[in-house]
């Protein structure tokens, strides 16, 4: 959620009891070559999985925090079948008449929320990798929106894109 550009991406996962991938995790936690292969073999082994995502503006109107409640919504809404239950990475309860936890740091302590972050990321990068190609200059590709060194001096620059979330601050390197 702290990316200077770009959306945020959620991801809902439904995986069989029986076939539980190996070496899932937190997705931060995981090269992004390992975080490529279990993309594959979650989305293989799954039952089903959903995709949301909040653009720019959304998260500019309602915040980050909101704006990543509604990805995860439309996340759930995008999966095939409708869950009996709902873990939840961090604190915040969503809103939803789906019986939930909330589990911090989730995605590190629960094979479901880090294969739902795994696919999250993965996903995220590839399209900050597209938009790298859209808005040539920012190195989207190399720094996928968070607020690095590189994409600060990018910043410095160029001045913001339209990929740049106009509520968050960032501090000129």
């Amino acid at each position: 959620m702290g990316c200077l550009a770009g959306p945020v991406v959620a991801a809902a996962v439904i995986l069989p009891s029986d076939r539980v991938p190996r070496g899932i995790d937190d997705s931060k936690l995981l090269t992004a070559k390992k975080r490529e292969a279990l993309d594959l073999i979650i989305r293989q082994e799954a039952i089903c999985f959903g995709l949301g995502v909040a653009d720019v503006e959304e998260i500019d109107r309602i915040n980050i925090l909101q704006a990543a409640k509604l990805a995860m919504l439309r996340a759930i809404q995008a999966l095939s079948f409708s869950p009996d239950f709902l873990l939840i990475d961090g604190r915040s309860r969503l809103d939803s008449t789906i019986p939930q936890l909330c589990i911090v740091k989730g995605d590190h302590l629960s094979v479901t929320i880090g294969a739902a972050s795994i696919i999250a990321k993965v996903f995220r990068d590839r399209l900050m990798a597209e938009m790298d190609e859209t808005y040539p200059g920012y190195e989207f590709a190399k720094h996928k929106g968070y607020g690095s060194v590189l994409h600060r001096q990018c910043l410095q620059a160029k001045g913001p894109s339209p990929l740049h979330r106009k509520s968050f601050s960032w501090t000129p390197v």
